[in-house]
């Protein structure tokens, strides 16, 4: 399989509780981040056009870690028998991804993507991008095994500037358009954000009901 499509196959892959359930009794956590990436901050989401009463997924970060070498955060997605760990850098140059694990892989990028840059630069008609190498390992009892590793192209858009509203409220999000490209296939997904409350809409179309910060 090729470097992308297994790195893609990895990205979009779901038992978690109820989305009428709370964690737990506790008072809203302060963000004041452009990105939001303090430890203990937790989104909670639903395929979009599905029930507010479907199994949700979760993302939450869980903190500063190192990975290949360098310093990073912990965010971890999990519901519905996914469960992933991506590994960022937020900072005044904006948001990295380094890499994600799930427990039988982890895709290594090679420079790290640049998933959003800093937020004086979003604007309707902003573009950016760039070109990484994608290495993919599998995970065994054993250690790291490589599986493929090849180059991706990488291009994101902003393509406007808008009020939505989703079951979390509503929100003044930036739609933006992300395309992922090696030899053979292209593949083009579309993210809405808003800042200070993170993805309002996941690249694999989940939709925000609920969040524990403001």
């Amino acid at each position: 399989m090729r470097p992308y499509l297994m790195a893609l196959t990895l990205t979009v892959a779901a038992c978690a509780p109820q989305v009428t359930q709370t964690p737990e009794a506790r008072p809203l956590l302060e963000e004041r981040g452009f990105y939001p990436a303090s430890t203990g901050l937790e989104w909670v989401y639903v395929p979009e056009g599905e029930s507010l009463a479907s199994p949700p997924y979760r993302m939450r970060v869980e903190g500063p870690t190192a990975f290949e070498g360098q310093e990073a955060l912990r965010f971890r997605v999990f519901g519905r028998g996914e469960d992933r760990v991506y590994f960022r850098q937020v900072g005044p140059f904006g948001v990295r991804l380094l890499g994600f694990q799930e427990p039988s892989a982890r895709v290594v990028f090679i420079p790290p993507l640049l998933e959003y840059p800093p937020e004086a630069l979003l604007a309707p008609g902003y573009r950016w991008g760039g070109t990484t190498t994608v290495r993919v390992e599998l995970l065994t009892p054993s250690g790291r095994e490589p599986l493929a590793q090849g180059p991706l192209n990488y291009g994101m858009e902003v393509l406007e500037e808008r009020e939505v509203r989703v079951p979390a409220g509503p929100f003044r999000i930036y739609r933006i358009r992300q395309t992922f490209q090696d030899s053979r296939s292209q593949d083009v997904r579309e993210v809405w954000l808003a800042p200070r409350v993170g993805e309002v809409r996941t690249r694999e179309g989940r939709i925000l009901v609920e969040r524990n910060f403001r």
